[in-house]
């Protein structure tokens, strides 16, 4: 398959401005099905005026992996305030304005959005925001991207614009920052977690990391603790789920960096790695892998603060951290799911069925898991209104009545009807 692949692409070299830059053709199916009639009307807008239009970052990467990319983002030449001219000639909407200080504009062609934004040059950085101005030097937008394998570009006609080798990382499956991986870091420190999130995704082996890459890193992890814990769960949350993520969680923690993006100075590796093999083939959440670092619910309330999770997220730590233990298959009959329905019936709580099945990932239980994914939550068929028709009439033997009987349906595994249940209160 990949050497098919490969003899879809026309291999060559030019050069450009001060640098030797790779170059090829791409004509594969995958670059071919992005053309849309909207990308096509925006293309024939940049054309029509002069201004380059290619497509930039991570479309890029995917696309020379032989994959269609799920979101295309574009560079140009042309500023804002050109882009704007042009789009309001042809009569076309533009929306959401609020890129436009950092120069993109987002346009709505035949019902779809195009992001393109002009090409730019840092001037300033305080290693979490910069400042910028615009360019229209294509390599020194390459040199401000963060890793090689996103600095790339690829023309409409298929050319790719490679300055710093990221096709040959891409191919040798490394990832590397663009020029000094210090400065890089140290322009947006948020690019610590970048790097290993898209280490994840390109790496094949889980410790292939060049030495002055993690030295850079360890150097520079202070930084992290400036960057908003919001921006970090972002990339956080991505990694957890990616490809390596146990061996790079356990990384991060021998760099020192722990301590900086809300997770616990002494999380437990040795039960996260446990965790991380035994559910990485279950699609376990994010929280899920990183629940069992946490030692006690305090835990969890200190990374809540540090990185703004949701309450969805910090309610699924707590419960996976309190029930890891407590709530387990029953030793005599492995294969019944009917502790855990149980637990779910008498919570009542409408995402408890979730935390379960998340929890059963931790543990590892697959077939439970399969099992209790299938089963759908019964109706008690039993309700206040059916007692007080006989005669019961007092609150609190309402609901204790209602315990009884639920505790005798649960017996039943949910078989018993309502005239059965009754049988029990009639006799």
């Amino acid at each position: 398959m990949w050497s098919k692949f490969l003899r879809s692409l026309v291999v060559g070299r030019a050069v450009l401005y001060r640098r030797a830059f790779f170059t090829m053709q791409l004509k594969t199916s995958e670059f071919q099905c992005v053309f849309t009639e909207g990308l096509n009307g925006l293309a024939e807008i940049f054309q029509k005026n002069n201004y380059e239009l290619r497509i930039a970052g991570g479309a890029v990467r995917d696309l020379l992996s032989g994959k269609r990319p799920e979101d295309v983002d574009f560079a140009t030449t042309a500023t804002p305030d050109e882009m704007k001219s042009m789009f309001q000639a042809a009569g076309i909407r533009m929306i959401n304005n609020k890129g436009e200080k950092h120069g993109t504009i987002t346009a709505r062609i035949h019902n779809e959005n195009f992001e393109v934004t002009t090409l730019r040059v840092d001037v300033q950085t305080d290693g979490r925001h910069a400042e910028v101005e615009f360019t229209t030097d294509w390599q020194q937008d390459a040199e401000r991207r963060d890793l090689t394998i996103n600095s790339m570009f690829l023309g409409l006609d298929g050319t790719l614009y490679d300055y710093f080798k990221g096709y040959e990382d891409l191919q040798n499956r490394k990832v590397r920052f663009v020029g000094s991986a210090e400065e890089r870091i140290q322009e947006d420190y948020l690019r610590i977690l970048r790097y290993f999130r898209f280490y994840g995704r390109v790496a094949l082996q889980p410790d292939d990391h060049e030495p002055e890459t993690l030295a850079a890193i360890k150097e520079n992890g202070h930084g992290l603790a400036g960057i908003a814990g919001e921006r970090i769960w972002v990339e956080l949350k991505k990694l957890v789920v990616g490809n390596h993520a146990g061996p790079l969680l356990e990384l991060i923690y021998k760099l020192g960096l722990a301590q900086y993006i809300g997770l616990p100075t002494d999380g437990d590796l040795e039960e996260m790695l446990r965790v991380w093999e035994n559910s990485k083939h279950l699609s376990p959440k994010p929280m899920t892998i990183l629940a069992a670092l946490f030692h006690s619910s305090e835990e969890v309330d200190k990374m809540d603060l540090r990185l703004k999770v949701s309450r969805e997220e910090k309610t699924l730590a707590l419960f996976l951290v309190k029930y890891r233990h407590e709530l387990q298959k029953d030793s005599e009959q492995p294969h019944n799911i009917k502790p855990f329905t149980d637990f779910i019936i008498d919570s009542r709580e409408l995402d408890t069925q979730m935390k379960v099945c998340e929890l059963l990932k931790y543990q590892g239980e697959e077939r439970l898991l399969n099992e209790l994914s299938r089963w759908s939550i019964p109706r008690f068929p039993i309700s206040g209104h059916d007692l007080r028709r006989m005669g019961i009439t007092s609150g609190k033997d309402i609901g204790a009545t209602l315990q009884k009987l639920r505790d005798i349906w649960k017996k039943s595994h949910y078989q018993m009807d309502k005239e059965e249940l009754l049988s029990y209160i009639k006799s």
